[in-house]
């Protein structure tokens, strides 16, 4: 029984030296600027109910500027790198006159041709009055020949035929059968243009005849095919 005792004497004074030892818990309510929050609570009270001025602003003193000085003279005029130091421009040097494959390689130079002060060296205004008389001696102006004359190996020339017709179309001036055993429609349903049409109706022997029923009206001109673009043109000033 004692020893169970001793056994408990001896944690409790372990216990205290442990908090003899332990630093001080701080004030949970002191705040920045004032002692207890609590005081300042009861400070905004007053100051909202009146009994109370409000406290002044405290304005921390302002320290003068103080601005570094540097021993580097200071360059004005100038460029200055991102690391802002001067940048120094070497005079450009004189360098002899490029070759041409120089030029070309270096992509920045312009040709001879077109710098000015290379072709001012060695061309003149004489020169080039020489050398205008020299290219109008050597122009050769060929005479002109005839356009080739259309040949009839085609079949008929409609242009012509409608230029030479003495009338329009729908005017008839050739005699038709009334009796016809083609049908007008069902022939000339069989070409597949009215030029086609007006070329085979010549070479049967239109105006004059007309053996399948394409020129009823005797106009001379078969089917629906139209002299009037190529009469038109006859008729313009």
């Amino acid at each position: 029984m004692s020893g169970s005792r001793g056994k408990a004497a001896i944690g409790l004074a372990a216990v205290l030296s442990l908090g003899a030892c332990a630093n001080e818990v701080p004030d949970r309510a002191a705040g920045v600027g004032f002692g207890d929050y609590n005081a300042y609570l009861a400070q905004r009270e007053a100051v909202l109910q009146g009994t109370q001025p409000m406290p002044q602003a405290v304005t921390p003193p302002t320290a003068a500027a103080v601005l570094p000085t540097t021993s580097a003279p200071v360059v004005t005029g100038e460029p200055l790198n991102p690391m802002g130091a001067a940048l120094t421009l070497e005079p450009a040097t004189a360098t002899s006159t490029p070759t041409a494959d120089e030029a070309v390689a270096g992509h920045a130079l312009i040709s001879d041709e077109q710098n000015f002060e290379a072709v001012a060296e060695r061309e003149t205004i004489q020169s080039d009055a020489e050398r205008l008389a020299a290219n109008r001696a050597a122009y050769v102006q060929l005479p002109a020949e005839p356009l080739p004359e259309r040949t009839d190996a085609g079949g008929p020339n409609l242009a012509a035929y409608a230029l030479a017709a003495p009338n329009r179309k729908g005017e008839a001036i050739y005699n038709r059968i009334a009796l016809k055993f083609v049908d007008h429609d069902r022939a000339c349903a069989k070409y597949a243009s009215p030029d086609l049409a007006q070329t085979d109706f010549l070479e049967k022997g239109g105006p004059e005849r007309d053996l399948g029923n394409l020129d009823p009206d005797g106009d001379g001109f078969a089917c629906t095919w139209d002299p009037t673009p190529f009469q038109s043109v006859r008729a313009a000033p």
